[in-house]
């Protein structure tokens, strides 16, 4: 029996854990398959790349659980977007990118294929799946739920998001001493999430946790509410601006600071719009036709609004998302991937193609979920108690849901 793996779209601090999740459950589950890895993900399906785990790798699996990243590399590829895969030179012109993969697969002699990623990875595999039945070639193709926005339907918790969370906090824990460098600070932590405010939302609830371990002296001006989260803004609420403005002025006429952790997916519909409008070229694109978060810099444009409006006299603008996906995972996600990857092993062997997640609507119950049920963009459920007793305490008004979600 011969089994490849996968990784692709952004890495997250459970790719290495997860190829080293599935070895060990493979070691004891198939220990004379033939574990091997297509390099930097459909990429290498479609160039025919790839590398074997040797039993001395195997033997020594746990080694994966200590690193970010994924050892055998990352690429956003979709396969149902000839045009992209012809330009980016991966199939010849007139190939279709979904033939070729499958050929690969077939050349190979692949049985059963484990794809560790997000929404458009997963459907991506779906769609290769479903390619290889038509022509009738069974492959079985297992996937395992990997982004930090956790905004995947029906996934209760997406691999890597709690400790994406808990590394933005870490992170923000050495910028927010930045607020010593001037009178009238603004902090701006941009978080990743493009259209899930989950990641923004937990980071700022984990950093304000974090505060607790500190000793504090106000006596000696080290007072905790100017390293305090004073906004959270999210794609899923709206922000009135006007009233936002008026309750940070008032917070920065107190403590002569203000830090607001900001979604990079907050507003950005808005922003494209205007970018537009004013360049009359649309703003870059990548595979999958997501609006390339990097070239709208959501961040720079709320520093820019907001500068002049809460009187500021210096902003800083901070993006703690490569610094948070590229960690290891902490316990409580290694405990969730090891999970995943023996239950994604086990259904595989039986021929169960799905996903490998806490399905919501079996009660959060451990389960191969149907890839037709795979979708991205969930909402971030900002109706948590964490979330609205942090706004409570912060002072912010929940506000209303967000039109553009």
């Amino acid at each position: 029996m011969k089994i490849a793996f996968l990784t692709a779209g952004g890495i997250a601090p459970c790719l290495s854990s997860s190829i080293g999740g599935l070895i060990h459950a493979y070691n004891f589950l198939a220990p004379e398959a033939e574990l091997i890895g297509y390099l930097n993900g459909y990429q290498g399906l479609l160039t025919g790349r790839s590398y074997t785990f040797p039993r001395t790798v195997r033997d020594r699996h746990e080694i994966f659980y200590k690193f970010g990243g994924s050892p055998i590399g990352n690429s956003r590829v979709k396969l149902t977007n000839v045009d992209d895969c012809v330009k980016r030179g991966l199939v010849k012109p007139g190939e279709i990118p979904l033939k070729v993969a499958a050929d690969q697969l077939v050349a190979d002699g692949i049985h059963i294929l484990h794809t560790i990623g997000g929404d458009d990875t997963n459907t991506t595999a779906a769609d290769l799946a479903a390619y290889l039945h038509e022509n009738d070639y069974e492959l079985t193709v297992v996937g395992l739920p990997k982004t930090v926005d956790n905004d995947v339907y029906p996934i209760v918790q997406t691999l890597g998001a709690w400790t994406a969370a808990e590394q933005g906090a870490r992170f923000f824990r050495n910028v927010a001493n930045e607020n010593t460098t001037s009178m009238r600070q603004l902090i701006i932590h941009e978080v990743m999430g493009r259209h899930c405010g989950w990641l923004t939302g937990r980071t700022a609830y984990d950093y304000r946790q974090s505060l607790h371990d500190y000793d504090w002296m106000p006596e000696a001006l080290l007072h905790q509410i100017r390293w305090d989260v004073d906004a959270v803004w999210v794609p899923e609420l709206e922000v009135d601006m006007d009233n936002e403005i008026e309750r940070l002025h008032a917070k920065m006429d107190e403590h002569d600071s203000v830090n607001i952790f900001l979604s990079e997916g907050a507003g950005v519909d808005a922003i494209v719009r205007e970018i537009e409008r004013s360049t009359g070229k649309p703003v870059p694109r990548d595979a999958f036709g997501h609006v390339r978060l990097d070239e709208v810099n959501v961040g720079q444009w709320f520093a820019k609004e907001l500068k002049e409006k809460l009187g500021a006299e210096k902003v800083l603008v901070q993006k703690s998302g490569y610094f948070a996906r590229s960690a290891a995972p902490n316990k409580q996600d290694l405990d969730l991937i090891l999970k995943s990857c023996a239950h994604a092993a086990k259904s595989a062997l039986d021929g169960v193609s799905g996903v490998a997640g806490l399905d919501e609507d079996k009660g959060g119950e451990m389960s191969t979920i149907e890839f037709p049920r795979i979708k991205g963009g969930k909402p971030f459920d900002y109706g948590q108690s964490w979330f609205t007793t942090m706004l409570e305490e912060i002072g912010q008004p929940l506000g209303n849901p967000s039109k553009e979600h």
